[in-house]
């Protein structure tokens, strides 16, 4: 067994039994290495989760490279400055494990400068003379006004989380990433959480940067480098929020780019949870010079409510329909009976009814000013039908609507218009529920399934799910078409949908891709909130008369986007690409 074999299964070994592991590691020291390696085996193969299993069976397999190669070259940077603050007892009781975990690191260039509290009784640390303990910075003060007494000549700035304690590569993990990204202006990673500072559960695998999600919640300053000339802003006196004030307003100033590292970096004490109120403050502030509005959200997440256009603009409503009379009445009573937007008007895209009740349904729907029947019968071609609607719609926006859908709040078509009528905005989706109100469609991952594959289906509404993604606006790369907005002339820039190759299946994915390519963002937008009866109009795409067109259709995507072997940024490699919920590869 290699020394470095033995240390990487040793830092998983600690977090689950500390006692067994250290005795391993005697062993190891002694020159006693099948002794040491049994016994380690036997903590790492002890009856867990499936996390628990994952860290023994993936992640120990998975450890980067130690190259000393890089020390002995001299080509030993970037340099991290690690910051730390301590400003009460509660603090200083991980401190000691936070700095063993520093010492332990395989990259070992570094500076820890630990901000002590006036009145907080410090526990013996480590003598390294990378460490340095320091008084608490003013209020108000900055980095830059502090940093020229920590004498360092580091390139990133390492804001360490008051809750976490960095995994054994995290650094090594951090410094490979910046050497091979150009020095973005910040990296981050995942991180899981310790349950009494041992049992290690619930990992967050989280997205590449997303500028939108960022916003709804903190999922990146649990683990955070910061290059060193941004850095200088930095109030330390803010708590743990203030590397995430900071983050914002970087976000938004020319040339900020973010690198995630697709691996766990942190273990995050279980009692150290965000100031969701600060958060939220910090977010108000953020927003308020594009006039949104900052408030709480699900599960402690953070909603903003962007400005709608003034004054509203006309959105054309496009319900494709053939027979279905029941289906029907419930999508048209909503839109016409429940929906509060005003300036809309709705085009029914008949496909050819034959029913009786449906076809009287129409004529009465007909007789509202707000309704056009436009009569398209054929065979059904989900994508012609609605790019003869688009064309002949009046509206500045349109929405693509299924007639299996059913309005449950009024404010759908607002919430979507205040994500729609951005600038950026591409297509925007909106949250679709089963009739039992779990989770239909909750954005699109592409890729999933070697195709597309609807984010978090069958996750109870009512439930926080995976860290509450469900629940956070934020860019997907793409969205159903069973409810999408979209602003009309975009939608005509890219050609709509495809009649040809995606007549049924995909379609909107294929939109969706389109719009992102001409630089445009697809949004999810959970404030919109429908039941959606899935096909019940078109039926299966795995029925036997349906298999052959859906499997040609399924060519056309991959052959287009190369789906197959697509890894979605805004999903992770670590994620099941075969499962719509979120559960660990392994």
């Amino acid at each position: 067994m290699s020394a470095r074999s033995f240390l990487g299964g040793f830092c998983i070994a600690f977090f689950r039994d500390p006692v067994r592991a250290l005795v391993a590691a005697f062993w190891f020291a002694t020159g006693k290495r099948v002794r040491a390696r049994n016994r380690l085996h036997l903590v790492l193969t002890m009856p867990g989760t499936a996390y628990d299993r994952w860290i023994a069976e993936v992640e120990g397999a998975d450890l980067p490279e130690d190259r000393p190669a890089d020390r002995a070259s001299g080509q030993a940077s970037p340099r991290f400055n690690v910051l730390i603050c301590v400003p009460d007892d509660d603090a200083a009781r991980i401190i000691r494990r936070q700095i063993e975990a520093l010492i332990a690191q395989g990259w070992p260039y570094w500076t820890a400068n630990i901000f002590v509290g006036a009145d907080v009784t410090m526990p013996d640390l480590p003598d390294d003379p990378r460490i340095r303990l320091l008084p608490s910075m003013g209020d108000g003060e900055t980095l830059k006004e502090t940093y020229p007494a920590l004498e360092t000549k580091g390139g990133y700035v390492v804001p360490h989380h008051q809750g976490a304690i960095l995994s054994g590569s995290a650094l090594q993990r951090m410094a490979d990433a910046i050497r091979g990204s150009g020095n973005p202006t910040i990296i981050f990673g995942d991180h899981d959480h310790l349950a009494g500072l041992n049992r290690r559960h619930t990992p967050w695998f989280k997205p590449q940067w997303n500028a939108e999600m960022i916003l709804a919640q903190d999922y990146v300053t649990q683990v955070l480098a910061i290059r060193e000339d941004e850095a200088q802003a930095l109030r330390l006196d803010g708590g743990s929020c203030a590397a995430y004030a900071l983050l914002l307003e970087l976000s938004r100033t020319p040339g900020f780019t973010a690198v995630r590292v697709p691996h766990i970096l942190a273990h995050v004490v279980d009692d150290h949870a965000p100031d969701a109120s600060a958060i939220r403050a910090i977010v108000a502030q953020h927003v308020a010079h594009r006039a949104g509005i900052a408030t709480a959200g699900p599960f402690g997440t953070v909603r903003v409510a962007w400005p709608l256009p003034d004054p509203l603009p006309l959105v054309s409503v496009i319900v494709p329909t053939r027979d279905q009379p029941r289906l029907l009445r419930a999508c048209m009573d909503g839109l016409l009976r429940d929906t509060l937007y005003a300036p809309m008007e709705i085009l029914v895209v008949d496909n050819g009814t034959t029913d009786r009740q449906a076809l009287a349904l129409i004529r009465e729907h007909s007789a509202d000013p707000r309704v056009r029947v436009l009569s398209a019968p054929g065979p059904y071609n989900y994508s012609r039908l609605n790019n003869r609607a688009v064309r002949e719609a009046a509206g500045e926006y349109v929405c693509l609507l299924n007639n299996d859908t059913q309005v449950i709040k009024g404010t759908w078509l607002h919430e979507m218009m205040r994500q729609a009528s951005r600038p950026e905005a591409g297509a925007v989706g909106a949250m679709l529920l089963y009739p039992d109100h779990t989770i239909q469609h909750a954005g699109v991952v592409v890729g999933m399934g070697e195709a597309a594959g609807h984010a978090h289906r069958f996750q109870s509404a009512d439930g926080a799910g995976f860290f509450a993604q469900a629940h956070v606006q934020r860019y997907v790369s793409a969205v159903t078409a069973a409810c999408l907005v979209v602003k009309r002339e975009k939608f005509l820039a890219v050609d709509g949908l495809d009649e040809e190759g995606l007549p049924i299946a995909f379609n909107d994915v294929d939109l969706c891709l389109k719009l992102q390519r001409e630089g445009w963002r697809n949004l999810y937008c959970p404030q919109a909130v429908m039941v959606h009866h899935e096909s019940k109009s078109r039926g299966k795409d795995f029925a036997p008369d349906q298999r052959d067109r859906y499997m040609r259709e399924l060519s056309v995507l991959q052959g287009r986007w190369g789906t197959a072997r697509y890894q979605d940024p805004l999903h992770h490699p670590r994620l099941k690409r075969s499962s719509e919920t979120y559960i660990l590869d392994c």
